[in-house]
């Protein structure tokens, strides 16, 4: 029987992009099926009033008020389709996370391009984007991406896991899978990390990287 679980999504990070590359394994093979739900990373970073926070400069907002417009018109297949193309503008195809961008993820999956300026506009879309955001947070104390929420996003999370490329298989995917969900489900475990052992294979953490090493040198 197939999973209900919310995979709860920042546009900008590649660590929550390569799991979710895993996530849709999982959906593809019956395992799972995905609520695809929203996560600002600079809400969870802004250490000022909420009504300080200029939605205008969000550089996120546009793509997760598009990502929920779609979601409640035309369902959870059409906002994972919009991620996916999203995702391999902005990770692999290194563009920015422009309102063009947007639109050309959109285009490339068959939706209208005025899926953005109807999103925008419709101010509910941001309230939802904060709402989800102070929901998981406070229910579960979550605070980053990939964050994964079971029983149709009402029951126990957990943060990760956070993968650094798509398993080699269905038969390693759901191996992870249930490996995962016996701990998330076990109340007396909390916490288990390590250092991050492979970068993610994509162009723009290969081009970060280049960049970060090239500034490195400079300083020497």
């Amino acid at each position: 029987m197939s999973e209900p679980i919310q995979f709860s999504l920042d546009p900008r990070c590649p660590w929550c992009w390569q799991t979710s590359k895993w996530v849709r394994q999982l959906e593809a093979a019956g395992t799972v099926t995905v609520r695809w739900g929203t996560f600002s990373l600079e809400l969870q970073n802004f250490d000022k009033p909420l009504d300080e926070f200029d939605v205008a400069k969000a550089v996120s907002a546009p793509a997760l008020r598009t990502l929920v417009a779609l979601r409640e018109h035309d369902g959870d297949a059409a906002a994972g389709k919009f991620y996916a193309a999203l995702g391999d503008r902005y990770f692999d195809g290194e563009e920015d996370l422009t309102d063009e961008t947007v639109r050309a993820a959109l285009a490339d999956v068959g939706l209208d391009e005025a899926w953005l300026d109807k999103a925008v506009a419709d101010e509910s879309t941001w309230t939802t984007v904060v709402d989800e955001h102070h929901e998981l947070t406070g229910e579960t104390r979550s605070f980053g991406v990939p964050t994964i929420r079971l029983d149709g996003g009402r029951g126990p999370a957990i943060f990760g896991p956070v993968v650094s490329n798509p398993c080699a298989d269905d038969a390693e995917a759901t191996a992870l899978w249930e490996h995962v969900t016996w701990l998330v489900r076990y109340e007396n475990f909390s916490e288990l990390k390590r250092d991050r052992t492979v970068m993610p294979d994509l162009a723009r953490v290969r081009t970060m990287r280049a960049q970060r090493e090239a500034a490195a040198a400079a300083k020497q």
